[in-house]
């Protein structure tokens, strides 16, 4: 994955800051797999889940502002992929275009 990133020219990761730090996340007791560039917006959604006992309507600013975080890295997440894949595609279409046919040839 990470070759073919190089070869596309796309830098793997976000490019987001990490805000939150490793001390501050262990404090909070985050779980590993939350530990990302959102982790700064989960913390204080969860205090506020605990101190309103997880009542959905009462930190609604706080989950809102989370789920906008992880929306946009999942979707600079596909973003990547996506410039991978059509590198990928043009290096093998590139090394295709060499056939007995024609590009202008009108095929069926």
């Amino acid at each position: 994955m990470e070759a073919a990133a190089a070869a596309a020219g796309v830098q793997l990761g976000s490019s987001k800051p990490q805000i939150a730090t490793q001390a501050e996340m262990a404090e909070a007791r985050v779980p590993l797999p939350y530990r990302d560039q959102c982790a700064h917006l989960l913390i204080p959604l969860n205090k506020c889940r605990v101190s309103e006992f997880y009542l959905p309507w009462k930190c609604e600013p706080e989950r809102h502002a989370y789920e906008k975080c992880q929306y946009e890295l999942v979707m600079e997440r596909m973003l990547q992929m996506q410039k991978i894949r059509e590198a990928q595609e043009a290096k093998v279409k590139g090394g295709a275009s060499i056939g007995l046919i024609p590009a202008t040839a009108k095929l069926a």
